[in-house]
């Protein structure tokens, strides 16, 4: 039995009936077992939920904010290639963005406001973003290191999106799914995104079944035994 039809009927799911932890116990059954980026890339806000495909954007590293003493063209723009990665966000994807040092501020206020006329998921950042009570407001889902105001005009740039990046070992490709929750932010790759997806979602539904029981009285040993979820 197909449980959905295209990805927005997938999103309306797991916001719906799902939180990250059940995704990710999957992959660790599918045998990926590295898949969670690092504990703190945390939601500016708690009941922030993110999901959708991922956008990877790739950061370095600068000293100034437009060369001129350089072999390499992006070096003379500010920001880099960051606008035109931005305006390249499509609906429902996640623009994430690693590569650099956390010594600034890798999103801000009026980049969520692009994103949101772009109907993109939300943003994560290996590091920080700035503009919090802005964005807040705009209620965009963002997940960072939390609030630090430094910019990166000066001090990094975008130098390449939708190509591979890394986060402390979690490799994400275009087009794999980024789910998050307040608990973590999960990578699933785009080759095991239904098998994973199905089999949490048959276990969430299992899990209603299960607190049933142990409302009606059986016992955690009977439960187990019966259902084989806890």
């Amino acid at each position: 039995m197909k449980l959905w039809n295209n990805d927005k009927e997938l999103y309306k799911i797991a916001k719906s009936e799902l939180f990250v932890a059940l995704v990710g116990d999957e992959l660790d059954k599918l045998g990926y077992q590295h898949q969670f980026l690092p504990p703190n890339i945390k939601p500016l806000q708690n009941d922030f939920v993110i999901i959708g495909r991922a956008m990877p954007v790739l950061e370095a590293d600068v000293f100034e904010e437009a060369s001129e003493l350089t072999n390499n063209s992006i070096m003379k723009k500010p920001f880099g290639i960051m606008f035109e990665a931005l305006d390249n966000l499509k609906e429902n994807e996640v623009y994430i963005c690693s590569g650099s040092s956390p010594r600034y501020a890798l999103w801000g206020g009026l980049m969520s406001t692009r994103a949101i006329k772009l109907k993109a998921a939300g943003a994560v950042l290996h590091g920080w973003s700035r503009d919090t009570n802005e964005i807040l407001n705009l209620e965009f889902p963002t997940f960072s290191y939390g609030g630090y105001a430094q910019d990166q005009g000066p001090r990094g740039k975008v130098i390449d999106y939708r190509v591979p990046i890394e986060i402390e070992g979690v490799r994400i490709h275009p087009g794999d799914i980024i789910y998050g929750d307040r608990d973590g932010v999960l990578v699933v790759p785009k080759k095991v995104v239904n098998q994973a997806f199905k089999g949490a979602i048959e276990k969430a539904r299992g899990e209603q079944e299960v607190k049933k029981a142990l409302d009606s009285g059986m016992s955690t040993v009977d439960a187990f035994n019966k259902f084989g979820i806890m």
